[in-house]
């Protein structure tokens, strides 16, 4: 059975120390929120013989990177959460992402997140956006199946 998705149906957050946000509206662009794992969760080694050998790795973390428009308050929020975060150690990499699909049952929970730099600023004719990369020190993802009934049992 064919589906459909629509961001409409992502509802997710930023919680931590700095502060709470929801990071599901209020001027994400349109290239969104992208999750992404640092490294390869195996690798192969050849033997001179022939045979091979896997090597499954434990870690789990990677980046979160939210887009907004120039003009969402979003960028304030990160731009305190980043002074915030960066004026001690005590502070920094203690955010959790969390965000779900309703529609489709996708759902992550990113640990131990902190901002990785802040974005570059542009100022030119058009807007554009900022991209805010936090790093995360676990991701656990689920995707769904596309149904909508399944998914409200399912995720976060």
């Amino acid at each position: 059975m064919p589906g459909t998705y629509a961001f409409q149906d992502f509802l997710g957050a930023y919680s931590g120390p700095g502060g709470v946000a929801d990071i599901s509206s209020g001027g994400i662009a349109e290239e969104g929120i992208t999750i992404a794992f640092d490294e390869d969760k195996a690798t192969k080694t050849n033997g001179a013989d022939g045979d091979w050998m896997y090597s499954l790795h434990a870690a789990s973390g990677g980046m979160v990177t939210v887009r907004v428009l120039k003009t969402s308050p979003l960028n304030a929020f990160f731009g305190r959460l980043y002074n915030f975060e960066t004026s001690s150690g005590a502070n920094y990499g203690r955010g959790t992402f969390t965000g779900r699909n309703v529609s489709t049952g996708d759902a992550f929970v990113c640990d131990g997140c902190g901002i990785r730099k802040f974005p570059d600023n542009v100022n030119a004719k058009e807007g554009g956006t900022n991209e805010w990369v936090f790093m995360a020190g676990v991701i656990d993802v689920t995707l769904g199946d596309g149904n909508p009934a399944l998914a409200e049992n399912g995720g976060i």
